[in-house]
């Protein structure tokens, strides 16, 4: 809670970010990132889903990574429910993000259920980016704002030219969306055990790929988190052991010193009292 009351109270010259500034970085996220809303609809209706239910993903779950995931394992024949399972976790994250930004934003409470609806990475990025709360509050909605309108349009626009395109893997259109994910998610590996934990999501899911049905290597990827973090703790408690172990040596080393110059100083005194 000290972080956010400490971003709060940044009054010192040069925390404050003008209006303008923060409006133009959200609204590049929002338009950079919801032109993919396109690849989206395209990827959708060549899955087989139709206009209205391609059109109530993006207005309903608005979480493009999710989206991705459940039209791209249904395309693939993979069950509705393990898509639905795969979509699900993935935007479970979403609710961790809003656990962050409600203290950060500190909206009011008859705001804060439609505010949740753009709880997404995108939005969450650009917000814990801003100096002041107030530059956080604009952020998020511009953000979220042009995103939601521009994902929902461009979905909109795919899904009708979906036929006219014909196969979406020919364009790549299928990859846009983990890419554009990918982008966002990388900056954001900062520590050895971030990475690890990506790395081995990434080895567990290409590695399950020909064997598992589809949609089940992405739950099968999310084992990498309690994997690495089990790994990190035996590690950090091997280490402490052999800290606590190194501690005794010195500290017995030192002992053993200190009896040697305690010897060697009655020794001293015994020869001095031997010469006189």
């Amino acid at each position: 809670m000290a972080q956010y009351t400490a971003l709060t109270d940044r009054t010192a010259e040069g925390a404050d970010k003008p209006d303008a500034a923060v409006v133009g970085d959200a609204l590049g996220v929002g338009v950079a990132v919801g032109l993919s809303g396109f690849a989206f609809g395209v990827t959708s209706a060549g899955s087989g889903l139709g206009l209205l239910q391609t059109c109530a993903l993006s207005l309903l779950v608005f979480t493009g990574a999710s989206q991705f995931a459940l039209v791209g394992a249904l395309a693939a024949g993979g069950n509705p429910f393990t898509a639905a399972a795969g979509a699900f976790f993935l935007g479970v994250r979403n609710a961790f993000y809003g656990l962050r930004l409600s203290q950060l934003l500190a909206l009011p409470r008859a705001v804060r259920p439609f505010a949740a609806q753009w709880v997404i990475d995108e939005t969450t990025a650009v917000t814990l980016a801003q100096p002041t709360r107030r530059a956080a509050r604009i952020g998020f909605t511009v953000t979220g704002l042009s995103l939601y309108v521009l994902w929902n349009l461009t979905t909109l626009l795919g899904a009708l030219g979906a036929r006219a395109i014909g196969d979406t893997r020919a364009w790549g259109l299928d990859a846009a969306g983990p890419a554009v994910f990918l982008a966002l998610l990388a900056p954001m590996l900062k520590t050895a055990t971030e990475r690890a934990v990506a790395g081995l999501a990434v080895l567990l899911g290409l590695g399950l790929l020909p064997v598992l049905p589809a949609g089940v290597p992405v739950l099968a990827a999310a084992l990498a988190a309690p994997l690495a973090l089990f790994a990190e703790g035996r590690r950090r408690e091997r280490t402490r052991r052999d800290r606590r172990q190194e501690e005794r040596q010195e500290r017995q080393e030192r002992q053993e010193e200190r009896q040697e110059r305690q010897e060697e100083r009655q020794d001293e005194a015994g020869g001095s009292e031997g010469d006189r």
